[in-house]
Parts: structure tokens; sequence; C-alpha cells
């Protein structure tokens, strides 16, 4: 069980499933995202009505995370990015109604306004990177080493959408915050996988360490919002400041 959701393994003729109860609108709206990438980039959704989503088990060894850690840093990166890669292009049909970024991040402006400092930055590069978006997409929304999953013969395929639009370099920028607080501020580490990630992706190094700050910028203030303590966010922005600042 999640916070936003229910996770349940279940058997559907006879092969394994996952069916997912959703707790909050969020998860039903990705919902509607999984079906319509149909399995190509995604899990397979085997069925869906409501809250519950019924989708295909992930049974490969493979894990990101561990791979992440394991010295295999790089290969995880690239990885994600050529699933984002997938998830990104173009469709035949038209995809599900999608909440624009500009929406997402309207959050942050505000606790900017009243923290100042590196959230004002944060809040400052995200306004200028939503003024002027390059190569817009459906998004993700939260890439992350924990939703790309190993489905075996399937390859690796993500889950748990957010059901976003917007310039297709904000999808990397959670790739640089995770797997988790301590590899995301190693030293050295976030430079690194901010080439590695803008090669895979073809993007523009400097505008991805844009996103990131924007990104950590976005979550401190959701922390802030709901009375959590923003550290960890701001230890990455303040990487990604910092990584901006060298050039």
């Amino acid at each position: 069980m999640t916070p936003s959701s229910r996770l349940l393994p279940v058997r559907r003729d006879g092969g394994p499933a996952i069916l997912k109860i959703a707790l909050e609108a969020e998860e039903r709206w990705g919902a509607e995202l999984m079906r319509w990438w149909a399995g190509d980039g995604a899990a397979t959704v085997l069925a869906h009505e409501g809250d519950a989503l019924l989708l295909e088990r992930a049974l490969g060894p493979g894990s990101l995370v561990e791979m992440a850690h394991g010295g295999r840093d790089d290969e995880a990166t690239r990885i994600i990015a050529r699933v984002a890669a997938r998830l990104h292009a173009p469709r035949a049909s038209p995809p599900p109604s999608l909440l624009p970024l500009t929406q997402w991040f309207a959050a942050l402006d505000p606790v900017a306004a009243s923290q100042g400092g590196l959230l004002a930055e944060a809040a400052a590069v995200a306004r200028e990177l939503l003024r002027n978006p390059r190569e817009t997409s459906v998004l993700h929304g939260d890439l992350h080493h924990g939703n790309v999953l190993d489905f075996g013969e399937r390859g690796w395929l993500a889950i748990d959408p957010k059901r976003l639009s917007g310039e297709r370099g904000f999808d990397f920028a959670n790739i640089l915050r995770n797997p988790d607080f301590a590899l995301a501020t190693a030293p050295g580490r976030l430079a690194r996988q901010a080439t590695v990630a803008a090669e895979a992706a073809g993007l523009e190094r400097r505008r991805l360490l844009q996103w990131v700050l924007a990104f950590a910028g976005l979550s401190a203030a959701w922390h802030i919002g709901d009375g959590e303590a923003p550290d960890p966010d701001l230890a990455v922005a303040e990487i990604a400041a910092a990584a901006l600042a060298k050039g």
C-alpha cells in the first residue's frame, strides 16, 4: 500500500497481475494515460473500472535502484531515457485530458515569494522555462528508478504516471533527484548524470539542470505546504544551482 493507492498481487486468466485501487484523484488520472500508452513503454492495462486498475505484473529480476547503487548508475539513467523516448513518441489517437506544467508548478510561486532565497531562484527559473517551452509532448511526470520496472521479455516499462503535458525535458529532472537522497546528493553525481541523461535524451545539459532546480524547488514548496521539512529538495536545488553557476 502507498499513500495514494492500494496494491494487490493477483492472477488473471492464470497469469500474474497487479490490482491497483486509487485513493486519490491523481492516481485515477494516471490510469487513463496508462490505457492510452497501450503497453508501449508502459505496463499493459488489463482492465480498468472506476478506481480499480489491473496491470501486468513486473516479474523481471532487474532493479534500477540496485543498478544505480551498484556502480551502474549511468546504465540506469540511459534505460530510463529510452523508456521516456517511447512514452513521449506521438500516437495515432489523441491523448486523454492532460494537466499542463504551468498548472503543475502553480504551488511554487507563492511559497517562493514568502521564503525567498533558493526557492525564489528556482521559481524564476521555472517561470522562464514555462514561458518558452521546447519540444512539448505528453509527459509521465514522475519518471524515476522506482517507476521503471523490469518486465522480463517485455523489457523496462513505466508505471504510475501523473498525466502531464509540457516540455519533454521536464521528465528527465526526476532521474537526477533519485533514487534516494544519499545518491542524489553524492559529490559529483548530479553533474555527471546530467551529462549522461542529456546525451541519452538529446537534451541541452544546461536546460536539464534548470529543470532539476525548478522541480526541486516545486517539491520543496509542496513539502512546506504540507508542513514537512523541505531539506532534501533544497539540497538538490542547491547542487543544481551550483552546477548552473559553473556554466
